[in-house]
């Protein structure tokens, strides 16, 4: 197995449509197989100290003439004695009746972290780990396939989540799991199970730790990146070394997801996107494996298998 090799198959419901990195604004994109509930849209960037608004548009199509409808319409504004939010759609050419809300929790000359996170009848938005407002849809979120950003904005990264972080059930916004962090595998791994690791690499990183044990603590499994070094590895259980030759993808307060694919005889890597190859590991001991165990310079927002 060759370095970068396409990692086929992946079931369409785990590829995570990769990230956009400092976009010129106004920035018009494609949402990859649009919007449904448990989606979430990450937005990082700055609000430059002269701004006066912005806004991000949930569209229907990306057409100008005539204008799409509009599912989701969040608009911050900065030039009254009172800045606020107002939320709407717009349908048919017309937009229909405006939400307000006060007590902005953006800054100019400072910089935030937005998570819109879509549910089955509203859209809940977050800025800075804190919950902010909730919007009931007014047009079909199925009908969105188009992310629109415009107006005063420096936008860093927009990500996109296709499993919700969110506790299920929860009303509250997660800052995500600590590290080190285990997540179960009761049966072990099979041909065609997926590992989903997902996060945002801290500002200042040293290493990010994978590994995969077994029962009695052996880690025959373990995917290794070094900020210092810029290098991605994997580690045998006796500690030998055995570099990715691919470019190095993570990246300082950024996100990434990295996808494990489970192969008779072995595991296939994919980082924000990319094949970087496989592993060989024998069957027998994939099938005895019981944790993942993530650690290192990351926030989580998602670990799944």
């Amino acid at each position: 197995m060759s370095p970068g090799e396409e990692l086929d198959p992946i079931p369409d419901s785990f590829i995570l449509q990769p990230p956009v990195f400092h976009p010129v604004v106004p920035y018009v994109m494609t949402i990859f197989g649009g919007l449904h509930a448990g989606k979430m849209v990450m937005l990082q960037g700055v609000v430059p100290l002269d701004a006066h608004r912005f806004q991000v548009d949930f569209q229907c199509g990306c057409s100008l003439c005539p204008r799409p409808d509009i599912a989701f319409h969040f608009n911050p504004r900065f030039h009254t004695t009172r800045p606020h939010v107002i939320c709407n759609s717009l349908h048919n050419g017309r937009w229909q009746r405006e939400a307000r809300w006060p007590h902005l929790a953006l800054q100019k000359g400072s910089g935030f972290l937005i998570l819109f996170l879509f549910g089955s009848e509203e859209v809940k938005v977050s800025v800075n780990g804190q919950h902010f407002l909730h919007y009931r849809y007014r047009l079909p979120l199925s009908h969105v396939d188009t992310l629109g950003i415009f107006g005063d904005i420096l936008v860093e990264a927009v990500g996109f989540l296709n499993i919700s972080p969110f506790v299920e059930g929860s009303r509250e916004y997660p800052v995500g799991h600590e590290v080190p962090c285990s997540h179960a595998l009761p049966q072990g791994l099979w041909p065609e199970q997926v590992i989903i690791v997902r996060g945002l690499v801290l500002q200042e990183p040293k290493h990010f730790t994978l590994s995969l044990r077994d029962q009695a603590a052996r880690a025959p499994v373990t995917l290794r990146a070094s900020f210092t070094e810029r290098t991605l590895a994997w580690i045998s259980p006796w500690g030998r070394k055995k570099l990715i030759s691919a470019p190095f993808l993570f990246y300082p307060q950024r996100f990434f997801e990295v996808l494990l694919l489970c192969q008779e005889g072995g595991l296939k890597l994919a980082l924000n996107g990319q094949g970087l190859g496989a592993t060989s590991v024998n069957q027998q001991a994939l099938e005895q494996l019981r944790e993942v165990r993530i650690s290192g310079s990351v926030q989580l927002y998602c670990v799944h298998s």
